[in-house]
């Protein structure tokens, strides 16, 4: 598989390899071994140097993930995939966990509640720092909210985070598939392609993404599926997680 490294002109630049889509047994089609630890242990694996937590419409593992990234010499991203109201997945970061816990506190208010059928599509676990269950969901995490794709964008960065379209070379809640374009409005810095092999073919297709971040990331919901040492975004940071976080936002919106 071909690796693909974002980069900006500079002289003192860095690979940081990431993966910025990452599910985690709160999600009901995340498998219950997606523990925070887990992710963070597969993520030293891999030998990767940042990864973000994004659960269906949820944040509530990412504090545990934070505590077992940090452990484990990762870079921890709080995150989340939003279901819009057109079924659209949008994924959602935020450079402090203090603000992701807010944003998820804001999209739980929007959430449409529907009772979740463990037999049918899976547990919905909340766990701790030590891997230990504290709670579940009892109401289905992916299924759309009433948030629009319109609105998302300044929804997230109201709260300091900024959001994009997800997977959008797949045909499953993909904003291309559902639209039938990439949008011009509303505007959006970067997006997320699953196979990094089309990114040239999207950018052809679609001139509005020209210039943009691209990040390529494994939608994981087992742990075979984290990315490898892939993908990777060139930043100019010598190290500290408060710092990569930055440089690393800074890159997302194109700045």
């Amino acid at each position: 598989m071909k690796r693909r490294c974002f980069s900006a002109q500079s002289f003192d630049m860095k690979k940081y390899y990431y993966d910025l889509h990452i599910h985690s047994c709160l999600s009901p089609c995340g498998d219950n071994d997606m523990t925070p630890n887990n992710i963070a242990g597969m993520g030293v694996v891999a030998k990767l140097d940042i990864m973000a937590l994004t659960d269906h419409n949820t944040c509530r593992n990412c504090p545990a993930f934070f505590a077992a990234a940090e452990k484990n010499g990762i870079v921890p991203v709080a995150g989340m995939e939003l279901t819009t109201a057109e079924d659209i997945h949008l994924l959602c970061l935020f450079e402090e966990l203090e603000a992701a816990m807010n944003f998820d506190a804001a999209v739980n208010s929007r959430r449409i509640p529907i009772k979740n059928r463990t037999d049918i599509f899976g547990e919905q676990l909340i766990m701790d720092e030590n891997d230990e269950i504290i709670g579940t969901d009892e109401y289905l995490l992916s299924n759309a909210t009433t948030v629009t794709v319109d609105e998302a964008p300044a929804f997230a960065e109201s709260f300091g985070g900024i959001c994009f379209p997800a997977h959008i070379d797949r045909e499953a809640n993909g904003i291309v598939a559902t639209l039938g374009v990439f949008p011009e409005q509303p505007f959006f810095s970067c997006a997320e392609l699953h196979d990094g092999e089309k990114a040239e073919e999207y950018l052809k297709k679609f001139p509005v993404l020209e210039g943009k971040p691209i990040a390529v990331s494994s939608d994981a919901h087992y742990l075979w599926d984290i990315n490898g040492r892939l993908n990777c975004f060139e930043l100019d940071c010598d190290g500290g997680a408060e710092n990569i976080r930055k440089r690393l936002f800074e890159r997302l919106k194109g700045l």
